[in-house]
């Protein structure tokens, strides 16, 4: 089982990457979240792998951060969710604000992930909110509490702006204002005023 690669990034793409090891060249899955993080072509990288196999294939899946592995392999077994559908949530939505709209029972910022329909994101929120502890910490408590932190995080990142500098500033506005102000409306336009500074 192969658990780690760490070598030359040959090429990659908005869902994969070629890792060369040794002379021998690793196809690996990822999310745009680890897309993200790649280095050029012909510099070393290390992803963490979860090792997939079947009868008619092997399939590595590559995570730039163990969390985001963990969480992974959480989400595969949520029945009905397979890898192409578990990579599509880490693509969708960073770990902290997955975590966050699965502890605020947000059905609604979870259903509008590519592939995922209400019924899924129901699914999602029951069988994986009592397991969550060990991958949310304390720092994230605050955007937890926010329901429309997860909406107003995918609408920033769909406005261009970095996952860190996001959800920096969505843990400090949630911490601060009271929670009848922490609507997806407000937050995503306090979170504008900020990060356009």
């Amino acid at each position: 089982m192969i658990s780690r690669l760490r070598g030359t990034l040959l090429e990659s793409d908005f869902t994969s990457c070629v890792i060369d090891c040794g002379g021998v060249g690793y196809d690996v899955a990822i999310p745009l979240s680890t897309f993200d993080k790649l280095p050029h072509p012909g510099e070393k990288t290390e992803l963490f792998i979860h090792t997939q196999v079947r009868e008619d294939a092997i399939t590595l899946f590559g995570f730039a951060e163990n969390a985001e592995r963990k969480l992974f392999r959480l989400l595969l077994g949520v029945s009905g969710i397979g890898g192409k559908l578990a990579l599509n949530v880490l693509s969708a939505m960073p770990v902290d604000n997955f975590n966050a709209a699965i502890l605020a029972g947000d059905v609604r910022a979870l259903s509008r992930i590519s592939g995922i329909g209400k019924r899924t994101a129901e699914r999602m929120v029951l069988e994986l909110k009592d397991k969550l502890g060990d991958y949310f910490s304390v720092d994230q408590a605050a955007v937890a509490a926010a329901p429309g932190s997860a909406d107003a995080a995918l609408a920033l990142e769909q406005l261009g702006f970095k996952r860190a500098a996001i959800n920096d500033v969505l843990k400090e506005l949630c911490a601060k204002l009271p929670a009848e102000e922490q609507t997806s409306e407000n937050l995503l336009r306090q979170a504008l005023l900020k990060l356009n500074r």
